[in-house]
């Protein structure tokens, strides 16, 4: 971590502690406003293949969402999505060669990323982000998706009619909200009170609790057929929440595992991009 960063978060932590010294709702929501908004975007040069692209939007609760779309009328619709604080631009490595299989690819960038509008994302609005590229540009029966890309296309399909002509490639997907819910006070070190109003806020706001927000709860809905790409040194989506999954066997998913490339080289490595092209 860069002295700036360290120097940031020690920041963040005083004034939430010192915020929940006199109200854990207050911090709480301070620590939510945090939880769902990146601090950073993408600033990687758009690749070349971005100029051929059909450039569209989509409303998502009144934020105007960036769409590109390549080779219109394909044999089969493709979607790309990516993870938090990353954007479409960043898997220009698999656009070409699924366009070489005929196939029509689409890719957005959530609100709050990329070339979209918008300030903060969470699970939900992903989710209608999904939607809305689905209502307009769909249907789509193909779908690779990193990180919490991976979480917001398992929740999609969870409330969509599908069978298992529709293919998955997840790649280090966010497997358990709960997970990053801890890490979030862990860095924040935020006391289980806060935590408790944390939750309340959750469910306020979506209705339902931060564990229904589950890979691992959802895929008892999705006929999908999977590949499931992950890490063994993953520190963001970490191993030891697939690993249930994985003991389960289900019949639907592909496991694969890899090593030493963690939760953002894994989508850049070209056996990887191999793979799931090949899958999709």
């Amino acid at each position: 971590m860069k002295l700036a960063q360290k120097l940031a978060l020690n920041y963040l932590r005083a004034k939430l502690n010192f915020t929940a010294v006199f109200s854990k709702r207050k911090a709480a929501e301070m620590a939510f406003e945090i939880f769902a908004t990146p601090f950073r975007r993408s600033k990687k040069k758009e690749a070349p293949i971005f100029e051929k692209a059909d450039r569209l939007f989509v409303q998502v609760e009144g934020k105007r969402v960036a769409v590109y779309r390549w080779n219109k009328g394909g044999i089969r619709k493709a979607m790309i999505l990516h993870g938090f604080e990353s954007s479409s631009i960043n898997f220009d490595r698999y656009i070409g060669p699924l366009i070489k299989k005929g196939y029509e690819v689409i890719a957005a960038d959530a609100p709050a990323h990329g070339a979209s509008e918008g300030t903060q994302i969470t699970l939900p609005l992903y989710v209608k982000t999904i939607s809305a590229v689905y209502t307009e540009l769909g249907p789509i029966h193909s779908f690779m998706a990193h990180s919490f890309g991976g979480i917001a296309i398992i929740h999609f399909l969870e409330q969509v009619p599908h069978d298992e002509q529709v293919r998955v490639a997840l790649i280090a997907p966010a497997t358990e909200t709960t997970t990053a819910i801890k890490t979030l006070f862990k860095m924040l070190q935020m006391d289980e009170k806060v935590q408790e109003s944390f939750e309340e806020i959750i469910i306020e706001r979506g209705g339902v609790p931060s564990a229904h927000y589950s890979i691992s709860r959802a895929l008892q809905h999705i006929l999908a057929q999977i590949l499931w790409i992950h890490d063994e040194d993953d520190d963001v989506t970490p191993l030891k929440d697939v690993k249930p999954i994985m003991k389960k066997s289900p019949a639907n998913i592909e496991f694969m595992i890899t090593k030493e490339l963690g939760h953002r080289k894994i989508y850049r490595e070209n056996k990887v991009v191999k793979k799931v092209v090949e899958f999709l």
